[in-house]
């Protein structure tokens, strides 16, 4: 990883664009629920966009989060002891991290890259894949999250219908309001529309 400077013209105007998403709201709810399902353990990041990176960057509080939604019997990242020290072991953490989200039900689109966090380039996608994680975690419902269920959406649901063949046939003989409907129709009182075209030789 080389250090980069300052990014001056467009790259500074789209970068300014992506840092404009992060929502602080957002880390402050996501912060509790972190703290909730891992336990005071993991500690509280500073306030602030910063602080929210320093805080995930090495891999550990993430590892802990994905582990803490499965059963104690089936833990999907290991987590080091003592945490890891070197910048290829860190993202090495995150990137175990990414495919247990995955592995979890996260959509690919949710899912951060591993430079978004440890470069701090876009921690709004963090923010989104932590949201993705919580939903999909309040939706499954098997008792392994822990928090506020109002903190994240619940996903859709299928809820799939069999109809019998009688229904079926039921159906057909309906004409759906979209078709419009021929009840009451008739040309009572309508007028013809303006004078015929004139034609002048």
């Amino acid at each position: 990883m080389a250090n980069k400077g300052p990014s001056f013209g467009l790259s500074r105007d789209v970068q300014a664009k992506i840092e404009k998403k992060y929502d602080d709201e957002l880390e402050e709810r996501l912060v509790e629920w972190v703290v909730a399902q891992c336990g005071t353990d993991v500690g509280r990041p500073d306030r602030g966009r910063l602080g929210f990176q320093v805080w995930l960057k090495n891999g550990i509080v993430l590892g802990k989060l994905i582990n803490s939604l499965h059963p104690s019997g089936s833990k999907p990242v290991k987590i080091p002891d003592p945490p890891p020290t070197m910048v290829f072991k860190q993202m090495e953490q995150i990137a175990q991290f990414l495919k247990a989200a995955e592995d979890y039900g996260v959509v690919k689109t949710d899912v951060f890259q591993t430079v978004d966090l440890f470069e701090a380039k876009d921690m709004a996608a963090v923010q989104r894949t932590l949201v993705a994680l919580g939903s999909i975690a309040v939706t499954k419902d098997d008792g392994n999250y822990r928090g506020d269920p109002s903190w994240f959406m619940k996903k859709a649901q299928e809820n799939k219908r069999d109809f019998s063949s009688s229904q079926l046939k039921e159906g057909k003989n309906v004409i759906g309001l979209q078709m419009g409907s021929n009840q009451g129709a008739s040309q009572a009182g309508m007028t013809g529309y303006g004078r015929p075209r004139q034609i002048i030789s």
